[in-house]
């Protein structure tokens, strides 16, 4: 799981009883704790490894396939890697927790500290790569609705660059120069030390949140024009596919708030209930967190992957359409369907036909 509460246990601690996080551990059961991450960090390295390596397609779409674009499956690839590596770093700190038994390193132990922060950068730094992913799918879908290009090179390094300046530097003001974060008095002084590495982390999530809902509603607007103008027509099979296309960005966006809401609550719960906040309700987040944060790569594998019964119903015309017009690529977005018969711009290649449901 990526939250900062669990980083700040990272740090030295002083043995003073009257630290919540000190308390927090005397109740916290971590065995069973890091069991369940053990448990959803594997479903998660599963469902990113399904997401990634190809897949053998029906002869039935081979055609269709061949004729489509790697606009989308690009970006849902490397979503896939960084739920990958932030799923195995979740895996190795539980593991190692478990042969260990101390989540919270002892006050001169600078080893687990090391380790612990090491890996605590590594898993928030994949999971904000997934974040920046999630976000760019859903601006590239509005890019290829539009008719414009993609932009993989300003996408990679985005989602790569940003993600190492905000682990980076919350994590650094966290740590440095002692790794002593604990048992801190001042209000200010936990403001300047805590509070940018939950910003670093809230505040992508809080912009996924908001702006791919935003981005998903403006292209459902538009998906109507762009599926029925191939055939200058919107017959109830159009409409089934506009309707497919809109359950596919609610499931994108359901996704994204399943996994991520309770880290938003924990945080919200951290700094205006800190000294009255009930320990056993931190703990029941902490282990919703543990067990939703890493299957985001399993439940991205159901709601990104080709849904061949619907695409059935569309396919057979898809292809005989492309023949006769020998285009040399797809020209509608999303769906991958004829090109238009009205003279228009070409479109870019669909992002959606890997992913379409």
């Amino acid at each position: 799981m990526s939250d900062p509460t669990i980083q700040t246990f990272c740090c030295h601690h002083t043995g003073n009883k009257e630290d919540l996080a000190i308390r927090i551990m005397d109740e916290f059961n971590t065995e069973s704790y890091n069991i369940v991450c053990l448990v959803s960090s594997s479903i998660g390295i599963l469902g990113s490894i399904y997401q990634i390596f190809p897949r053998r397609i029906p002869s039935f779409f081979q055609r269709l396939h061949s004729l489509s674009s790697t606009r989308g499956r690009h970006i849902i690839i490397w979503l896939a890697v960084a739920d990958l590596f932030a799923s195995l770093g979740v895996l190795v700190r539980s593991s190692l927790w478990l042969q260990y038994k101390n989540i919270m390193p002892m006050p001169n132990d600078d080893v687990s500290v090391l380790f612990c922060s090491i890996i605590s950068a590594w898993t928030q730094y994949f999971y904000t790569a997934t974040w920046f992913w999630t976000l760019f799918y859903a601006i590239d879908i509005w890019h290829s609705i539009k008719g414009q290009d993609s932009h993989p090179v300003l996408y990679h390094s985005l989602a790569w660059g940003i993600p190492a300046v905000t682990t980076s530097i919350g994590l650094s003001i966290l740590y440095i120069p002692n790794a002593r974060c604990h048992n801190i008095k001042s209000v200010s002084t936990a403001i300047l030390r805590i509070l940018p590495n939950y910003c670093a982390t809230y505040l992508p999530i809080a912009i996924v949140m908001v702006v791919n809902p935003v981005i998903y509603l403006l292209a459902s607007k538009n998906i109507e024009m762009a599926v029925a103008l191939p055939l200058a027509q919107f017959t109830s099979k159009e409409r089934r596919v506009v309707d497919t296309l809109r359950l596919k960005f609610f499931l994108i966006n359901a996704v994204f708030y399943i996994c991520w809401l309770p880290n938003l609550v924990n945080g919200i719960l951290v700094w205006t209930m800190w000294f009255n906040m009930p320990v056993k309700v931190i703990i029941i987040i902490w282990y919703i967190m543990a067990f939703l944060n890493p299957m985001q790569a399993l439940l991205n594998a159901l709601v990104y992957r080709r849904w061949a019964p619907i695409e059935s119903k569309f396919s057979p015309t898809l292809v005989n359409l492309q023949k006769d017009f020998s285009f040399h690529d797809e020209q509608s977005p999303l769906l991958g369907s004829e090109p238009p018969r009205l003279p228009m711009s070409p479109i870019p290649p669909a992002i959606n036909n890997y992913a379409t449901l």
